[in-house]
């Protein structure tokens, strides 16, 4: 029965005229949040190229990273939570994490050729809003500064690197997981609604994905664009005037970064 469903399904699909699945693409495009159609179009561009890179290093001297190989990279870094399904009991309204800028530093080594680990390093600290309540008292929008909490995400990934040592440009996808930690975590008093935030949980092993691109310049010396995804929830308690409220965020964070590596 199961075969049968499935070969009508096909013939179905195979019957579909162009426009109808332009169409289909299109409504799946419109629905899909930005971070995934930055990531979908990175993983695409490494995964056409690649093949090409790889070609085009053919026997010139090795410039690029290789097995044994490890060292460091500098970066600036962008953080841009996504804040999808989140709610606020009791009064209702979004949750916002903020945008935020930060420092960044990995450590990577080079099992083969083409597989390597890495290991990110930052710290930032985002504002935490809540927008759209039911307490507009104090805000004519519901619009409410919750706090800000302090955020460590050291995350580990394990990389396939699609050119070997002798290609200047070096595509790679990797996957792992970050350990998310929040502390420092203050309640804005501002608008004498909050009185304390907490979290349920302040260590948040969650899942990650990137693809990054190294563009070699010398044997040690290289520069480096990533994006990064990590798939975090939280759940956060908040004291008000008004009593506990419990409050989710979907944060996703979606990370840009760029910098200047050195192997060694």
């Amino acid at each position: 029965m199961t075969l049968l469903r499935c070969i009508s399904g096909c013939t179905r699909f195979a019957t579909c005229d162009q426009n109808s699945i332009e169409l289909s693409r299109r409504r799946v495009e419109a629905k899909m949040p930005t971070w995934r159609k930055v990531f979908l179009g990175c993983v695409l561009g490494f995964l056409g190229f690649s093949t090409a890179v790889t070609a085009a290093g053919g026997n010139a001297p090795a410039i690029g990273s290789q097995a044994g190989d490890f060292g460091i990279k500098l970066k600036a870094l962008g953080v841009f939570p996504e804040n999808s399904g989140s709610s606020i009991e009791a009064v209702g309204g979004r949750v916002d994490v903020s945008n935020r800028l930060a420092p960044e530093i990995d450590f990577y080594y080079y099992f083969t050729d083409h597989i390597a680990t890495q290991l990110i390093a930052t710290l930032f600290r985002p504002s935490i809003n809540a927008r759209g309540t039911a307490v507009t008292a104090v805000s004519p929008n519901g619009d409410l500064d919750v706090g800000a909490t302090t955020v460590l995400p050291p995350t580990l990934t394990l990389q396939y690197h699609f050119a070997g040592p002798h290609s200047a440009f070096n595509p790679y996808l990797g996957a792992g997981v970050s350990f998310v930690w929040l502390f420092a975590t203050n309640p804005s008093r501002g608008q004498g609604v909050v009185n304390d935030v907490s979290f349920r949980h302040v260590f948040n092993p969650s899942a990650a994905v990137q693809a990054g691109v190294d563009y070699n310049i010398s044997r040690n010396l290289f520069l480096n664009f990533e994006v990064n995804q990590i798939f975090l929830s939280v759940d956060a308690n908040v004291d008000t005037i008004l009593g506990r409220v419990r409050a989710k965020d979907d944060i996703n964070p979606f990370l840009v970064s760029f910098g200047v590596g050195y192997r060694f």
